[in-house]
């Protein structure tokens, strides 16, 4: 590779079938990186609006020609896919094919490019690799003596992958299978998807449905063990009455459909969650033991479970913990490009979440102090105000610049909001976002750990605070905070909080993320205007200037 090229990074390998919806491969994207820094990065979903777009494939050529980068002097990098390791366009103007290795390569593999009437160099990056890598944007060059684990429901060759990285050097320790039961349990579990009621074309939606209903019930000791005994019910496909039988059978429970408010359903839900969280901390533990590493970098699908990750910080296995924003694969294109110049500069630049900006250049947040009062008197009036602010965010989580934001102190309010206007379901948790020293107020931690800038973490509320964020607080307690620490991560948001503890002793806003269900995240002021005054919003504050929703 060329030092004096940037890096061209590409997730885009083709789905098995072409179904109306993602399937196998999901969240397809791109990174464009010079000297470490990133320069552009395009979710797909977000410009075409097509929620967890797999159709790279079919728009490459067309998106290459925005910013001219058909025949640019890069350096190209490819991210496969358990399903293979080929790019290939539908016209077949663009095709990469890798080398088929038995084993995780450490690094780049050199292929073989037809790109758009040339032959051009080329290399692949593992998936395991690219996710580990994406934490190289977000937190700089990995820490010596540290452990990189991934855990999704399937990379390259395996679903769950753990490297050493030390004296500038990444080594395999292991990867496999092993662990696929307890990662499937949330996206290809039989049991999991009825008792959600979910179907094939919402199956990415499910992890964060299920670890949202998991927390109304309470795990147990004798469900666990029942569940471990039936294999989780995984393979009941078309046949649930097996589930009925064995509840009827060995708990005397008697069920005639997954009733979501019954506590048994509930309790099920929540000991498969504690499962998985025990799995996942038992390998961690095994690890730590065998590697000696301090620090953890911890990737992939599964690392957006906040449980999960709240309990892997409070076992204290790991110094310190690290978790990109864009974990699962939306961050694979980031990775892959950082891994690149990585190698070429030995180091990546930090940066924060908002990395969104394709199409979006020209975005620039302008406002004043009237502007933030404005919006302050709004919400405290029980406005609900929707914000779309400069860049979008990387990953799967809205962080104040295409939010949905609102008074978190009313459960109807939270209500309205969440299902009537967003259409999500009854028992999906909002989420609070504050700043730093409310975080500390409503969960009486001394300290807040910086992952929850990201919403990767929940805490417990104290119970004395939590009827001022009633509207964000989960059945079991919990909330899912967005901390703002200082006004350089997000300068509008930053503000309009301080404005708020300050003039109205509002210490904490909801934050849900600016989209309707089944639908991405907003991307440009077009759509927000548009999400808006279908979900019949109040207002919409587009790069620092409020305008109103006509209703």
């Amino acid at each position: 590779m060329d030092k004096q090229k940037p890096t061209l990074a590409i997730y885009g390998i083709q789905d098995r079938e072409e179904y109306e919806h993602p399937f196998y491969v999901h969240d397809h994207n791109m990174a464009f990186m010079q000297n470490g820094e990133v320069k552009w990065f395009l979710q797909q979903e977000r410009i075409s609006r097509r929620k967890r777009d797999n159709t790279f494939y079919l728009h490459l050529k067309e998106i290459l020609k925005e910013k001219k980068l058909l025949t640019g002097d890069y350096d190209l990098v490819f991210v496969d896919n358990v399903v293979g390791r080929t790019f290939l366009t539908r016209r077949g103007d663009a095709r990469f094919e890798a080398p088929i290795n038995l084993n995780l390569a450490t690094g780049l593999e050199k292929g073989k490019c037809w790109w758009f009437g040339l032959e051009k160099e080329a290399w692949v990056l593992n998936h395991e690799l690219a996710h580990m890598f994406s934490c190289l944007p977000f937190f700089g060059n990995f820490k010596e003596n540290s452990l990189l684990v991934h855990f999704d429901g399937g990379a390259s060759l395996s679903n769950f992958s753990a490297a050493i990285y030390k004296n500038d050097k990444l080594e395999w320790v292991e990867y496999h299978w092993d662990l696929k039961p307890y990662s499937t349990i949330y996206n290809a579990n039989a049991l999991v998807f009825a008792i959600i009621g979910a179907r094939l074309p919402e199956q990415n939606s499910v992890p964060g449905k299920f670890m949202g209903f998991a927390g109304w019930g309470t795990p147990r000791k004798e469900l666990k063990e029942w569940l471990f005994q039936h294999q989780f019910f995984h393979d009941i496909w078309g046949k649930t009455s097996v589930f009925f039988k064995g509840a009827k059978n060995d708990f005397g429970v008697e069920l005639k459909s997954f009733d979501l408010k019954n506590p048994f359903i509930q309790d099920v839900a929540a000991s498969l969650q504690e499962i998985f969280i025990e799995q996942i901390l038992q390998k961690l533990r095994e690890l730590k033991e065998t590697t000696g590493t301090e620090n953890l970098y911890y990737t992939g699908g599964s690392a957006l479970n906040i449980v999960a990750n709240t309990r892997i910080l409070e076992s204290g296995l790991f110094k310190q913990l690290f978790i990109p924003p864009s974990t699962e694969d939306s961050g694979l294109a980031l990775g892959a490009a950082a891994f690149a110049e990585w190698e070429k500069h030995g180091s990546v630049k930090i940066h924060n979440s908002y990395l969104n900006n394709w199409g979006i250049g020209n975005y620039q947040t302008v406002y004043n102090s009237e502007t933030i009062q404005q919006v302050a008197e709004l919400l405290v009036d029980g406005k609900v105000i929707s914000i779309c602010n400069g860049f979008g965010e990387a990953g799967p989580r809205a962080l104040g610049n295409r939010s949905i934001l609102a008074l978190a102190n009313s459960k109807k309010l939270a209500k309205e909001i969440s299902m009537n206007k967003k259409g999500r379901e009854w028992y999906r948790p909002l989420a609070p976002v504050a700043l730093e020293k409310n975080t500390r107020y409503f969960t009486g931690k001394p300290e807040i750990h910086p992952l929850s800038k990201f919403m990767l973490l929940d805490f417990k509320v104290l119970p004395e605070n939590r009827e001022e964020i009633a509207g964000a607080v989960h059945a079991d307690g919990t909330a899912r905070f967005q901390t703002v620490f200082n006004g350089k991560e997000n300068p509008f948001l930053f503000d309009l909080l301080e404005y708020l503890d300050r003039e109205h002793g509002v210490k904490a806003l909801i934050n849900t993320s600016f989209n309707r269900k089944g639908e991405p995240i907003v991307h440009t002021d077009d759509d927000a205007l548009v999400a808006a005054t279908v979900m019949k919003l109040d207002a919409v504050v587009l790069n620092g200037k409020i305008q109103f929703i006509q209703t």
